[in-house]
C-alpha cells in the first residue's frame, strides 16, 4: 500500500511490524496542527493496511517521546484558533485509539500532557529508565483533552489517576512501573528495540485472533460481565470460523508453523 509523505512523522516497516517515528525532534515532538493532522492521515493509512500486524509509536528526539501540545504555537492563537484546533487534535488522538490492532509506545525521556496521552491511546507502553511521564495540564491552565482523563483512570483506578491530574506531578520510570503507568522498563536506550521485539511476538500470532482479542478488551471496557461476554462471544464466533483457526489447528497438529492466512 502506498503510504502518504509527511513532514513530522515517517513510517518504517519491519515485515509484519510498522513503526510510527514522531520526527519532530528540534521541537522535542511537541504535537503541532500540523504533526495532528499527520497523526490523522498516518493511523487512518496504517489501519486500513491488512498487512499491518502492530503498530508501534517510537520518537526521533533523543530527549523526549512528546512533550505535549506545542504551547509556543498555542500562545499566539486566539480562542477561535484554538475551537478550529481542537477537532484535529481529538481526531489525532481518536487516530491512535482506533487503529484495529494492537499499538506499542516506546518511551524514552518526556512523555507529557498529550505526550503522555498518546501513550496512553496505545495498547501497551514500553519505556526505558529515563522515561518522565505525567498529565500536567492543570498547572498551565487547561485540562487532559486528549484522553486522560479516561484513559488513565481505566489504567490506574479512580483515585491515583485523579492524585496524578490534580497534582500535575511527573513520575519517573520506577514509580511509573509500580503504579501501572508503564507496561515495562527496560535501561536506557532499549525502549524501541524492545517495543519492536514485543511486536515481532504479537505479529507472530494469528492476526484474525489478536485483532478480534483486541476488539474485545476494548468494547468491553466499562461495561458489565454480561454484556462483556457477550461481545467475547461475538469475537470468538468471528474467529472460530476463520481461516486463521484452520491453519493454527493444522500447524499444531503438523508440528510446524502456522503460515497465517489472515482471514
Amino acid at each position: 500500500m502506498k503510504r502518504p509523505a509527511f513532514e513530522h512523522l515517517t513510517v518504517q516497516r519491519h515485515d509484519a511490524v510498522a513503526e510510527l517515528v514522531l520526527d519532530r525532534a528540534e521541537a522535542h515532538n511537541a504535537l503541532s496542527t500540523a504533526m495532528a493532522r499527520e497523526l490523522v492521515a498516518a493511523c487512518s493509512a496504517l489501519a486500513g493496511d491488512p498487512d499491518v500486524r502492530v503498530v508501534v509509536l517510537t520518537s526521533a528526539s533523543a530527549t523526549a517521546f512528546c512533550v505535549g501540545a506545542d504551547l509556543k504555537e498555542r500562545n499566539a492563537y486566539s480562542d477561535a484558533d484554538l475551537m478550529r484546533q481542537r477537532p484535529v487534535f481529538r481526531a489525532a488522538f481518536g487516530g491512535v485509539l482506533a487503529v484495529p490492532v494492537p499499538t506499542i509506545a516506546a518511551v524514552h525521556g518526556f512523555a507529557l500532557g498529550g505526550g503522555y496521552e498518546l501513550a496512553l491511546s496505545c495498547d501497551l507502553v514500553v519505556a526505558d529508565e529515563t522515561a518522565v511521564v505525567g498529565l500536567p495540564e492543570v498547572s498551565v491552565g487547561v485540562l487532559p483533552g486528549g484522553g486522560g482523563t479516561q484513559l488513565l483512570p481505566r489504567r490506574v483506578g479512580y483515585a491515583k489517576a485523579a492524585e496524578l491530574i490534580f497534582t500535575a506531578r511527573r513520575v519517573g520510570a520506577a514509580e511509573a512501573l509500580a503504579l501501572g503507568l508503564v507496561d515495562r522498563i527496560v535501561p536506557a536506550g532499549e525502549d524501541r528495540t524492545a517495543a519492536l521485539e514485543l511486536a515481532a511476538q504479537i505479529a507472530a500470532n494469528s492476526p484474525v485472533g489478536v485483532r478480534n482479542a483486541k476488539h474485545a478488551l476494548r468494547r468491553s471496557l466499562g461495561t458489565d460481565l454480561g454484556v462483556g461476554l457477550d461481545v467475547e462471544d461475538a469475537a470468538w464466533r468471528a474467529t472460530a470460523f476463520s481461516g486463521d483457526r484452520r491453519e493454527g489447528v493444522a500447524a499444531f497438529n503438523e508440528k510446524r508453523r502456522p503460515v497465517w492466512p489472515g482471514g
